[in-house]
C-alpha cells in the first residue's frame, strides 16, 4: 500500500471487533464503502483500508460481504440469477445495514 491508498484489499470492522478481509473491488459494491475509500479528502478509511462499523454486528456484516460476493458474481449475468438467501431472524437488521450501506 502507498501513502495514497493504493491497497487491493480492504478490512471491515463490525461492532463486536470481528475483522472481515476483502478484496477492495469486492467491497466497493456498497456506494457508502466506496466513497470512504475513493472520495476526496484525507481520512482514515482512505488512508489504511480499514473500515470500522460500530452499528453492524458480526453476523449481519458477514451476510452482506457474502451479499457483495452474490452481486459480483450475478452482475453481468445473462442466466437466470438465484435468490439470495436471507434468514427471516435477521432480515430487519441486514435491511438497515444494506440502507446504510447503499446495497
Amino acid at each position: 500500500m502507498s501513502e495514497s491508498g493504493d491497497f487491493e484489499i480492504v478490512r471491515l470492522v463490525s461492532s463486536d471487533g470481528h475483522e472481515f478481509v476483502v478484496e477492495k473491488k469486492i467491497a466497493m459494491v456498497s456506494g457508502t464503502i466506496k466513497s470512504m475509500l475513493s472520495g476526496p479528502g484525507h481520512f482514515t478509511e482512505t488512508q489504511l483500508g480499514v473500515i470500522n462499523f460500530k452499528e453492524i454486528s458480526t453476523p449481519i456484516l458477514e451476510k452482506v460481504i457474502q451479499y457483495f460476493h452474490y452481486k459480483m458474481k450475478h452482475s453481468n449475468s445473462t442466466q437466470e440469477i438465484p435468490d439470495f438467501p436471507i434468514e427471516p431472524e435477521i432480515a430487519l437488521e441486514l435491511l438497515m445495514a444494506a440502507n446504510f450501506l447503499d446495497t
